[in-house]
């Protein structure tokens, strides 16, 4: 019953989350599946020296297993207070608070100019308004996406992670070379 209550405690906070005023959640909070999690920093060749960015970032998975395992940088973005609040308790848990940080912010107005690798997890719509930060960064910075991929910019390698789930994964080209 304790459990049942904390439980029911928990995802009343989550509901009653605030956000800036103009902007609301734009997808629901789903885990991505730590098997997941190693494909995507896989896929998106991550090493010692990379920053990596997790727009939507959640509960931190990705920055906090990209900190641990190869000791990259990590931010998160992220709107949820309850949620930049989880990532942080478990970067601490984790032993990797000093090379994470997560910030309650917006995605579309977050500065990712030092990201290396930018990691999504969101729907369809936002990838493709998402394109024009992404084509802002540096030549060769890896984009890796669950799920869903980037409309009519075809990816460099596209991973089946389960049955009918794939991970996607994009270079910014040089300078010049448009992105659909």
């Amino acid at each position: 019953m304790r459990l049942f209550c904390a439980l029911i405690a928990t995802l009343l906070v989550a509901a009653c989350q605030t956000v800036p005023p103009d902007r609301g959640i734009d997808v629901i909070y789903v885990p991505t599946p730590y098997e997941t999690v190693d494909a995507m920093l896989a896929l998106g060749e991550v090493k010692a020296g990379d920053v990596v960015y997790d727009l939507g970032s959640g509960d931190g998975r990705i920055p906090i297993e990209a900190a641990r395992r190869f000791g990259a940088r990590g931010v998160g973005i992220e709107l949820s207070e309850v949620r930049v609040a989880e990532a942080r308790a478990n970067a601490r848990a984790a032993g990797v608070e000093r090379l994470v940080r997560f910030r309650r912010q917006d995605l579309f107005a977050a500065d990712i100019g030092e990201a290396t690798v930018v990691m999504l997890y969101l729907l369809p719509e936002l990838n493709e308004r998402l394109k024009p930060k992404l084509r802002a960064l540096p030549p060769g910075t890896r984009i890796v996406s669950y799920t869903w991929d980037m409309g009519a910019w075809t990816a460099e390698k596209t991973v089946n992670v389960a049955p009918g789930v794939q991970i996607y994964l994009w270079r910014v080209p040089e300078k010049g070379v448009p992105i659909p």
